[in-house]
Order: structure tokens, then C-alpha cells, then sequence
């Protein structure tokens, strides 16, 4: 009796799976309503998993009128009771791991060799660190202000350093004003604010034209060169160490300004070769004329044919600033000296110096440049052929090789169009035929295909259109289609391409005016606690299913998504039934809908919602 239960229950498993790819879950959910199979007790637990039952939307989005009419849950309490039962539940982790950066632990980085600023790259915990529970708030947490008002203030209870307010007091970096942070917009290079400094550089390079929109600015500090570009339309990756500066990325986060744990050491950058237009180092402590001009060669590498480099600080205007640098005339002008023959190495031409700004820019090809490694090859041309490659990859002694031109007129790799055609123009790297399996028509339908998911989303989501969400990732980001469709939102989209995915775009990304990353989500991710206001995945899951645990995945979200920030994941209806699963035992509340294509589609959506909680200060500690 029992095997033909069993096989009766492979049966109806097989069915179910079946009728699900057909019907889709709203389709399949009126099926057995109408077959009188809820009322008779016949269908499997697994099918209440499936979004048919009622439920309040956490978004407070209107949830289908099919879901609305049919109580299905009230006519099968035991099985809704069974499933509830067979949630596991995660506990907070204790309070000292508020801030915790699962790959940037600076105790763990102690271990490793200091030289090149190994110590501080990422370094991952074990699987016997891994953590299996909730990173939890600040106890006097609050929502974040709202953009633009982000820009200018945070609250302290979010980020409770004073560190920097004492130590970058004179540069007006960060100032504490009773419950909440100021940012004035100052700097170490830029005591009249970030806003004069950008207006400074605007003199001397074209800012405003729409040729310069992607920025990557090194050692950033609280990011206010990059908050400050947003209003000439630049957007800019700011990326700093988990140092002695404490928190200074998470302040950038706070305010709502694209930043990212990072660091110049020994390893590539984790961005596509040619990504940026702009690169800006303003006093970023980071030695480019050590090791023979390796860490240039990396800029160099990132930088787009015909890209600025923007140097300030020591040793630029040594000759006035030498006293209060405390180093000698000697010293600095030999740096300087040291700096200027690397670049010239590079094939790079020198723009203009004028007082405290350098400002150096890369050829739009290297056909003059190959002519000049005849005679000197040091640094020698590279051999490698992925330049894109950079997850994890040693930075070599070697100029990274444009693609080949005829023209010396010509942008090496194609040329881009300007700002803000540039997001939906087809990319140079489409249209060299470059990524595989994808040409201009797949990647105009992308497009289409977004405008519709954008439009499906604004009504499951309704936030999305008014300014809910500043921060957003996408944790699977394909060709950038859902970064760009939200363009005309006040939000802004950290566009990561997992490196496990079959096609590499995140150079296509980066050519649509985008930013992005490379990232492994077996891995935590460089950034720090309660960063984004929304969390996007198409298709995860599955990507990883058979990779890692799914659940230490949903966990890394957790850590990065702040309180009663939302997440909208795409994939099969198994796959969501079993991440929602674990979502609900982490406190989200979460709701499986329908495709933006109706019923019959076998994907689906869950939408879910991280409840506001907060940590506790141990009995110990209360007064």
C-alpha cells in the first residue's frame, strides 16, 4: 500500500509540473478550483506554495483579481499549518556584526602579506566562518532620507562613527549635527567643496557634453566627487578600502551615491577593460609610481580610448605645498618625475597641468603607440587576450592592447555615441560581434522586452515609479536592460554579471553609459550592511542552484538590503517556491505573481519585502 501511495504521489507531482508549464499558477489555481479539488483536499501541499492563496501584498501592490476572488486558504488550514511548520527560522547574529563585510573582515585580512595591500583585498571566510544567521541593525536605526536630501545628511544612528568628523574636520568632509550627519561636500583637495573642484576640471576638459558619463574615482573618501557628478549627468564608481577611515563607502552608500569596497593591491579592478571615460585620484594615497607603474597600467586598462586621467594631491603643485606635505623638494619632484614617464610609457599625452590638477589622456588607438614599443618596450604590449577578464586576476607588468584600427582617426573598439543617447544605442562590442550568440535585433528586443517588465513591474511594485527605491542592484544584469529602463527614475543601478554566467556583458553594460561589477554570489559582496533600497535577480537561482547554498545567497541580500527594502526575483515557480521558502524564515514578507506575459508563462515573479527590525544592545549594556 505504501509504495502505491508513493507512486501515486510521483504521479501527481509529475502532473502538477506538467499542467504548470502550460497553465502558469493563476491558470493552474482556476483549474482546480473549478475541478472541485480544493474542496475535496486532493491537491498537494506544494500547489499552496504557488501564490494561490490570498495574501497582502508587502509592497501594497493590488494582487491579481483571480488571487483576490478565491480563498483557497481558508479551505486548507492544515496544509497552509504544514507548510508554516517546515519554515526554518534564522536568528540575528549578535550586535558586534552590524557592520559586518563578510570578505573584507579586517581581523581575517591580518593573515595575509602586506605587501601590495594584500591584506586588505578580499578575503572570504571559510565555510567553517560562514555565518547562518541575520546581520542586524544598529538599534536606533532609521529609513534613510530620501534623494536628493541623502546627499546632504544621513543619520547617525545608521552609521555611528564620529571618526571622521574629528579627523577630516578642517577638509569639511562630514560633520555631526545633533542626530544626523552633514555632508558640506569638502575635501582633502577641495576645501571649497566638490561643486567648485568639478567646475575647476570643467575648464579644462569638456564635463558637460555628453562625451565623459562613466567615472571611476580611486580612494573616494565619503564620495562626494562622485555625488557631485551626478548633476552634470556623470556617474561615477567610487571605491575605497575597509580601513582606519572608517565607513567611508558606507557613508557614500548612505547618501546615495554608487560607491564599492576596493582596493588598488595586487589584483585587477573588478571592471571590463575600457569601461570608463574618466579616472580621478584627488590625494587617493595610492603610490603610481611603485612597482614600476603597475597600478597606472591598471587605470590604463580600465580607461576608454581617448579617456582622462585626473590626478590631485601629492605630488601635483609640490612646489607650494611641499612644507606642509612634510616631505622634501627632492622627494616630490622625483615622484612627479617618476608618474610623468609612466604615462608617457602608456602613450598617453599630458593635457594640461594648472594649479592643484594634473590631467593626462589615453590615445583613441595604438597605432602610433605599437610604433613606439618597437623601440621601447617597457612595459611591453600584453599577450593576453581577455582584457575583460578580472575577477581575481593578477595585475600584470604590461600595457593592455586596444583592438586593431586602420584609422588613426579611429576610436579603437568603436566609437560610443554621447550622453544620454549612448544608454540605448547598440553597444560597439554588439555590434563587432564580440559577445556570442547576441547582434543588434536581440539586443533592440531586450530592450522591448523591458519596457513591458518595467510597466508590469510599476504595478506589483508601485514604489518603483515614485522615488522609493535610491540604491537598486541587479544581481544578474544580462545587457543592463532593467539599469536603463529605469533611467527615468531618481535611482541609480549597480549592474553586476555574475562571472559564472555563460556570456560576459559587463563591457556592454559599461558601453551603454552603465555601472556595474563582477561578482560570484558564492561569495558576500563588497559593500557593507543595509546599502540598497531594492534587490533585482532574473534567473539566480537557477544559475547557482548546483553551485552553492541558496540559502547563504539569500542571506548575503538580507545583509545588503535595508530595512523595508524590497526584492523582485524572476525564475521558474520551483525555484521561487523553494527561495521563498527560506525568504520567509528571515522575516520578508513575500508574494509569487504572475508573469508580465500572463499565466501561462512558466517564469514568475516574487516580490519581497524585508520587515523593519532592529538589533538589541545585550542586558549588560542597558542601563
Amino acid at each position: 500500500m505504501a509504495k502505491e501511495n508513493t507512486g501515486q504521489h510521483h504521479q501527481t507531482e509529475a502532473r502538477r509540473k506538467k499542467l504548470t508549464l502550460v497553465l502558469g499558477v493563476s491558470g493552474l489555481c482556476i483549474l482546480f478550483y473549478v475541478l472541485g479539488a480544493w474542496q475535496n483536499g486532493n491537491v498537494p501541499a506544494s500547489f499552496s506554495k504557488m501564490g494561490c492563496e490570498t495574501q497582502s501584498n508587502p509592497s501594497s501592490s493590488t494582487p491579481s483579481s483571480s488571487s483576490e476572488s478565491l480563498d483557497f486558504k481558508g479551505q486548507n488550514q492544515d496544509e497552509f499549518k504544514e507548510l508554516n511548520q517546515t519554515i526554518k527560522y534564522l536568528e540575528p547574529c549578535d550586535l558586534s556584526l552590524s557592520e559586518y563585510t563578510p570578505c573584507e573582515d579586517r581581523q581575517r585580512g591580518r593573515k595575509f602579506d602586506r605587501n601590495m595591500m594584500k591584506y586588505r583585498e578580499r578575503h572570504c571566510p571559510s565555510k567553517d566562518e560562514l555565518l547562518y544567521c541575520l546581520i542586524p541593525p544598529p538599534p536606533n536605526y532609521k529609513i534613510p532620507f530620501k534623494w536628493p536630501q541623502s546627499r546632504d545628511y544621513a543619520w547617525y544612528g545608521n552609521i555611528p562613527h564620529k571618526e571622521l568628523s574629528v579627523e577630516k574636520a578642517v577638509q569639511n568632509w562630514i560633520q555631526v549635527e545633533g542626530d544626523r550627519f552633514r555632508f558640506p561636500g569638502g575635501g582633502t583637495m577641495f576645501p571649497r567643496g566638490a561643486d567648485a573642484y568639478i567646475d575647476d576640471i570643467a575648464r579644462l576638459i569638456p564635463l558637460t557634453n555628453g562625451g565623459i558619463r562613466t567615472a571611476i574615482d580611486t580612494g573616494c573618501g565619503v564620495a562626494s566627487f562622485g555625488a557631485y557628478l551626478l548633476k552634470r549627468d556623470i556617474m561615477a564608481v567610487s571605491f575605497a578600502p575597509r580601513d582606519t577611515h572608517e565607513a567611508q563607502v558606507q557613508f557614500a552608500l548612505e547618501r546615495g551615491v554608487p560607491a564599492i569596497i576596493g582596493i588598488m593591491g595586487s589584483k585587477r579592478l573588478p571592471y571590463p577593460a575600457r569601461a570608463f571615460d574618466l579616472a580621478h585620484c584627488s590625494r587617493c594615497l595610492i603610490p603610481w609610481f611603485k612597482n614600476d607603474g603597475l597600478y597606472l597600467m591598471e587605470v590604463d586598462r580600465v580607461l576608454r580610448p581617448g579617456g582622462y586621467w585626473i590626478l590631485s594631491g601629492p605630488p601635483i603643485n609640490w612646489k607650494q605645498y611641499w612644507r606642509g606635505w612634510e616631505r622634501t623638494e627632492e622627494d616630490l619632484k622625483k615622484e612627479q618625475d617618476s608618474i610623468e614617464d609612466v604615462a608617457k610609457s602608456l602613450c598617453w599625452k599630458k593635457v594640461t597641468e594648472k594649479g592643484d590638477l594634473s590631467i593626462w589622456q589615453k590615445p583613441i588607438n595604438h597605432i602610433e603607440c605599437k610604433k613606439l614599443k618597437q623601440n621601447n618596450k617597457s612595459p611591453p604590449l600584453c599577450s593576453s587576450d581577455n582584457a575583460d577578464s578580472a575577477w581575481y586576476k593578477d595585475l600584470e607588468p604590461c600595457v593592455t592592447p586596444l583592438p586593431n584600427t586602420n584609422n588613426p582617426e579611429e576610436s579603437a573598439g568603436g566609437a560610443l555615441e554621447d550622453w544620454p543617447d549612448r544608454a540605448f544605442a547598440v553597444p560597439p562590442r554588439i555590434l563587432r560581434g564580440t559577445i556570442q550568440d547576441i547582434n543588434t535585433e536581440k539586443f533592440r528586443e531586450d530592450n522591448e522586452v523591458w519596457k513591458e517588465r518595467i510597466a508590469h513591474y510599476k504595478k506589483i511594485v508601485p514604489e518603483l515609479s515614485r522615488g522609493r527605491f535610491r540604491n537598486i542592484m541587479d544581481m544578474n544584469a544580462y545587457l543592463g536592460g532593467f539599469a536603463a529602463s529605469m533611467l527615468k527614475y531618481p535611482s541609480w543601478v549597480m549592474n553586476v554579471v555574475p562571472v559564472d554566467t555563460e556570456k560576459q556583458t559587463l563591457g556592454v553594460i559599461y558601453e551603454r553609459g552603465l555601472i556595474g561589477t563582477y561578482q560570484d554570489w558564492c561569495e558576500g559582496f563588497s559593500t557593507y550592511p543595509r546599502t540598497y533600497d531594492m534587490i533585482h535577480a532574473g534567473g539566480l537561482f537557477s544559475l547557482y542552484e548546483n553551485k552553492c547554498d541558496l540559502t547563504l545567497i539569500l542571506l548575503e541580500m538580507d545583509r545588503i538590503l535595508r530595512p523595508e527594502g524590497t526584492v523582485v526575483l524572476r525564475d521558474n515557480v520551483e525555484m521561487l517556491t523553494k527561495v521563498e521558502k527560506i525568504a520567509k524564515g528571515m522575516k520578508w514578507n513575500t508574494q509569487i505573481v504572475d508573469h508580465e506575459k500572463g499565466p501561462y508563462n512558466p517564469e514568475k515573479i516574487l516580490v519581497a519585502v524585508k520587515t523593519y527590525w532592529t538589533g538589541q544592545p545585550s542586558n549588560n549594556n542597558n542601563n
